[in-house]
C-alpha cells in the first residue's frame, strides 16, 4: 500500500471512475492519505460520485508520471467516515478546512479495499500488487 500511496502523492492529481448505470464516470481527485493502514480518500456526500458509489462501490483510480508510468487502482469503496479521520484528513491537508470541517454533516471518507493495484510502463511491462 504503501508504494501506491506514494506515487499517488506524487502525482496528485489522480482519476477516479465510478458508474452510474452502466455509463461510466471519471473525475479528478487529489486527496489521499494513510489512515489506520487504509489507503482513504474524501469526498462531499452530496456529491454524484458519493451516490454512485454507495449504489456500486467498485471504483477505479489512475494517474501517470512523467516517465510515462502508470498506476491503475482498483477496489470496492468502504466509507469510514467518523470525527478522527475527518481530522486526520484535515491535518494532512489543511486545505481541506476551506471546504469542510470535522464536524460537518458534508464531508466523508472513504477507502478502497479488496485493491489491486498495477504499476505500468510504456514498455509494456507491468506489476500487480494487491492489499
Amino acid at each position: 500500500m504503501e508504494e501506491v500511496l506514494q506515487f499517488l502523492t506524487e502525482n496528485p492529481t489522480f482519476y477516479l471512475a465510478t458508474v452510474e448505470g452502466n455509463i461510466p464516470k471519471v473525475r479528478p481527485f487529489g486527496f489521499v492519505m494513510n489512515y489506520e493502514g487504509k489507503l482513504c480518500f474524501c469526498t462531499n456526500n452530496r456529491k454524484n460520485v458519493y451516490r454512485q458509489m454507495q449504489a456500486n462501490p467498485n471504483v477505479e483510480i489512475c494517474t501517470t508520471n512523467k516517465k510515462n508510468e502508470w498506476l491503475r487502482l482498483r477496489g470496492k469503496a468502504v466509507f469510514c467516515t467518523s470525527k478522527e479521520s475527518k481530522e486526520a484528513a484535515l491535518k494532512a491537508a489543511p486545505y481541506l478546512s476551506g471546504m469542510y470541517q470535522a464536524d460537518d454533516d458534508l464531508f466523508e471518507i472513504f477507502a478502497v479495499e479488496e485493491a489491486e493495484a498495477t504499476f505500468s510502463n510504456m514498455k509494456g511491462e507491468s506489476r500487480t500488487v494487491r492489499f
